[in-house]
């Protein structure tokens, strides 16, 4: 947190009350220290297929296979998985910008992590802000990375719009604003994903709000989701540690 406030009177940059902190995740998970040697790792006979079929590396790929909640497949390059009920490329695990033969998971508790980070900036400098883990990945049919919201405290997370009019007076059924992906995306765009050397963005000006929500707002069941219901897990691939999400 020192270092944050530090890095932000340095840029004569003053945050105020409402403002909303947007970490990467890889930050929170190297001072956490989820920085795995690759050489550490002993790849079993599933992880060497799944490598060879994927163009990865077995032990990159054993990693996925411990971390990963289901698997869904996977193109060059990367397996398409479930990971703490997000859907993301590989775990989330990532080897950009870190030492070679070293891969960083994500960050355990990421939504404990951001409330440690908002208590630790009032104490310091006595303002009142948001805070967001993010990370990125990717859309179906879309290329490219956005940004995606780990966990985060202080804001509304999901804007519930079910219920409002629209132009025409006709009520929302099933819409939800992803507010806090919204954020993410922003900060994402400033934040890029090769050399920036940017891992805090201050995102300022989203309307205020009494509804502080958890984390655990922003899952869609899986029930209700339009991937998963169209989609399923390929039984050869299938994790684990697949966990119920509520």
């Amino acid at each position: 947190m020192a270092l944050i406030v530090q890095a932000l009177e340095d840029s004569k940059f003053e945050l105020r009350d409402g403002d909303i902190l947007a970490i990467a995740s890889k930050v929170v998970s190297l001072s956490q220290g989820r920085l795995v040697s690759l050489d550490s790792i002993k790849p079993s006979k599933r992880s060497r297929i799944l490598a060879k079929r994927h163009g990865l590396e077995p032990e990159f790929v054993e990693l996925v296979l411990r971390e990963s909640d289901e698997i869904y497949g996977g193109v060059y390059r990367a397996l398409y998985t479930l990971k703490d009920d997000i859907l993301t490329a590989n775990a989330g695990i990532d080897h950009k910008n870190v030492p070679a033969r070293t891969a960083v998971l994500w960050p355990k508790n990421p939504e404990r992590a951001a409330a440690k980070v908002q208590r630790g900036i009032f104490d310091l400098v006595g303002v009142r802000v948001g805070v967001s883990i993010i990370d990125s990945r990717i859309a179906p049919l879309r290329a490219g990375t956005i940004g995606v919201t780990l966990g985060a405290v202080g804001f509304e997370l999901v804007r519930d719009c079910r219920g409002k009019r629209d132009l025409y007076g006709k009520p929302l059924l099933i819409t939800k604003l992803a507010v806090a992906d919204d954020i993410a995306c922003a900060a994402h765009l400033v934040m890029g994903e090769v050399a920036e050397r940017i891992p805090v963005a201050v995102v300022r000006g989203i309307p205020p709000s009494t509804k502080a929500q958890r984390a655990e707002t922003m899952i869609m069941p899986p029930e209700l989701c339009l991937f998963l219901g169209v989609f399923k897990p390929t039984k050869a691939l299938i994790g684990s540690k697949r966990k119920r999400i509520t």
